[in-house]
Formats: C-alpha cells, structure tokens, sequence
C-alpha cells in the first residue's frame, strides 16, 4: 500500500517556483483575501491528475486524512481527486457513504474554489440526488464561503439530470450574499439550467434580475442571444 507521504513526495518532484507564484496571486492568498495563507508548490492540474490516477487504487485509506488536511494547496487538490476516483469506482453503497462522509467531515480543508469546483458535484451532488438535500440547504445559509460554494455547486450535478429546484431556490437565498465567489458560482449554476432549459433561465431571471448583483447576471446570461443580453444588462427587460 502507499503511503500519504509517498504521494507527496511525487507531487514535489513537479514543483515549480515560478508556477506557485503565480498561483499565489491567482487564488488570492494575501492578506485579507479569500485564500490568505494558502500555500502553493506550482504544480500543474494535469500532473496532479495523472498522480492521483496512479495512486488511487494502492493509498491505503487511513493516509488520506493526512493528505486532506496538508497546508499545501496541490496536495488537497490531489487528495479530493483520489476521493473522487474513490467514490466513482465504490462497488456498494457503504463504501459510496463513507467518501461522503469523509468529504463532509473535511469541508474545511475544501477552502478554495478549484477544491470545491471539481469536486462537490461529483461527490455530494451525485449523492445527494436521489437523498434528503437539507444539509446542503443548511450550508447556504452557513457564514463560510466555501460551505455555500459546496452546496451551489454541488447542484450541477442535479442540473444535468434535470432537476433544478434545488439551484433555483439556492440562487433565490443568495441574491444578497456579499461575496463574488458566490456570485460567480450562482451565476455559473443558472446558466448550466439555461443550456438545459432556456425558459425556465429566464423565468428565474424576470423574476429577479433587476435586484441580482451584477457579477451573478453576467455569469447567467452568457449564452443568451447577445440583444437580449444586453437589454438584461440595460434593465430593459420587462418582468
């Protein structure tokens, strides 16, 4: 079996110094920014990936709350894929269980957007879907950013399967919340129903668009036909 630190030290060997500052900036790690104090060793997603796809089926189990909880940005990345593979390949229903409840246990070490982007809809969207959603309920209306990026995001998965009650309501919660980030992921959410069923976008939007903050609207009407984009834009749209 493979041990978390094997895994980080694969993950190493790929640094770059001039990769992680600009990773530094990108995911705002200053202070007072989302990412204050996030560590980064500048190692490329696909290298990650490709890492996480070798190890997946030897990490022994006991080793991934070490790498969930490391300082490194790219470590928690490569853990939650391995969750991911974990999770996609469980054979039985307890095994699928116990991943959620390792993800749940561990949100707080899921505190950036990339962390919870490529995996909250794989994992608690998936199993949720056919499951009682009150704990994502729960988490919009949580103080931490990331609790309410996970909820939102984790409906994408509903959202391609068609059921976007769950977004719909979320977007309706949040269209005070003070943050961009959750601006930016309600907005992306309401655009995914909009690829699915334009009509009920644009329901949503008469309903509420004049009161949506701006960044939220943008992310949502991207694909529309640019004149009504932009009369969404100029406040011209009647509701």
């Amino acid at each position: 079996m493979i041990s978390a630190e094997h895994v980080i030290a694969l993950l190493k060997q790929q640094a770059s110094e001039e990769h992680a500052e600009r990773m530094q900036g990108f995911f705002k790690t200053g202070k007072g920014q989302y990412g204050e104090g996030d560590v980064f060793w500048g190692i490329r997603v696909p290298n990650q990936r490709a890492i996480a796809k070798d190890v997946w089926k030897d990490l022994s189990k006991d080793q991934w709350p070490t790498l969930i909880q490391h300082p490194v940005h790219e470590v928690r990345l490569t853990a939650l894929f391995i969750l991911t593979y974990w999770y996609e390949k469980a054979k039985t229903e307890k095994e699928r269980e116990q991943w959620v409840a390792w993800y749940i246990e561990y949100r707080a070490f899921i505190n950036n957007w990339d962390l919870v982007d490529t995996s909250a809809h794989k994992v608690l969207g998936d199993w949720f879907w056919d499951r009682d959603r009150s704990v994502l309920m729960d988490w919009v209306g949580s103080q931490d950013l990331w609790e309410v990026r996970i909820a939102v995001v984790s409906t994408y998965r509903f959202i391609k399967r068609g059921d976007y009650s769950s977004t719909l309501w979320m977007a309706g919660q949040l269209l005070t919340h003070p943050h961009d980030l959750i601006h930016k992921a309600v907005g992306w959410m309401l655009r995914e129903v909009g690829k699915m069923e334009e009509e009920v976008l644009l329901e949503f939007l008469n309903q509420h668009y004049t009161h949506m903050p701006r960044t939220m609207l943008r992310y949502a009407i991207e694909r529309l036909h640019e004149p009504l984009r932009k009369d969404y834009l100029l406040g011209k749209v009647k509701n």
